[in-house]
């Protein structure tokens, strides 16, 4: 067992915890940015039904979310200095940091990749054709019609990922890496105060969740700026106007007729 229950401890290991804050920020902001790049070539192959590539993604999608981050660390950190063998290639010297991170970046592109394609079917094909109508290319009527909607609606499933993504950077110290909660592991068999260091480990990971998630919040509204909220008010506003518009169009078109308007 550990020692009594001291408040002050919360405070001091606090402030030694936030010594390794950084590694674990670097695998998250590493990992999640390679996570978009593997997402989006993982999704374009089901956007655009590309036969072989296809049955790929479905496959490397379905694995990486339905096995644990922990056996998918022990497979990439074990197996792939193996297999890179076969090729002549020894990386059983690189950083433990590298296999992490490139685990969770894997690990989080199969679900940005869902989060890019649901995004994306989402906008409405009609905007597309309308694009292409006007003289837009391909890649014009991606870049400034559907990428800006499709980036919009996927912020929410975004934040979601991120967040996921930092509480599962506990699970690196398995492979030995000295991040939060690493740390919170060597400070117990230090001070065995049990109960103190992982309230202050907890308050940590709940400040940064916050954080992100009024970031992520922030940026939502930002992007959805452009589209006016529909009120009771505005409706009735819009009826009035409706309705003013259609007596005037009547009253035009009997003196249109020569009439005298009544």
């Amino acid at each position: 067992m550990g020692k009594e229950f001291e408040i002050t401890y919360v405070f001091t290991l606090f402030q030694k915890l936030l010594s390794a804050l950084g590694t674990t920020m670097f695998i998250v902001v590493a990992s999640i940015l390679l996570g978009i790049v593997v997402g989006f070539f993982i999704a374009l192959p089901r956007l655009y039904q590309i036969p072989v590539l296809r049955h790929f993604s479905q496959v490397f999608v379905s694995f990486f979310r339905g096995t644990p981050v922990l056996i998918q660390l022990f497979l990439i950190y074990y197996g792939l200095p193996e297999v890179l063998k076969l090729f002549s290639l020894d990386v059983s010297k690189a950083p433990v940091l590298l296999f992490v991170i490139f685990t969770y970046a894997l690990h989080s592109g199969a679900f940005i990749s869902e989060a890019i394609r649901s995004a994306v079917t989402a906008v409405d094909r009609g905007q597309v054709e309308a694009a292409y109508a006007i003289g837009m290319n391909g890649y014009q009527a991606f870049t400034r019609i559907v990428l800006p909607q499709a980036l919009a609606i996927s912020i929410p499933v975004l934040a979601n990922i991120v967040i996921a993504n930092l509480k599962d950077t506990s699970l690196a110290f398995s492979l030995g890496v000295i991040e939060l909660t690493g740390k919170a592991q060597t400070l117990v068999t230090a001070t065995q105060h049990f109960i103190e260091t992982y309230i202050a480990l907890a308050g940590i990971y709940l400040l940064i969740s916050v954080g992100l998630e009024k970031v992520f919040n922030k940026m939502e509204r930002r992007l959805l700026s452009h589209e006016k909220r529909v009120t009771p008010e505005s409706m009735e506003r819009g009826s009035s106007k409706l309705i003013t518009s259609y007596k005037g169009f009547v009253t035009r078109l009997k003196l249109g007729k020569g009439g005298s308007g009544v």
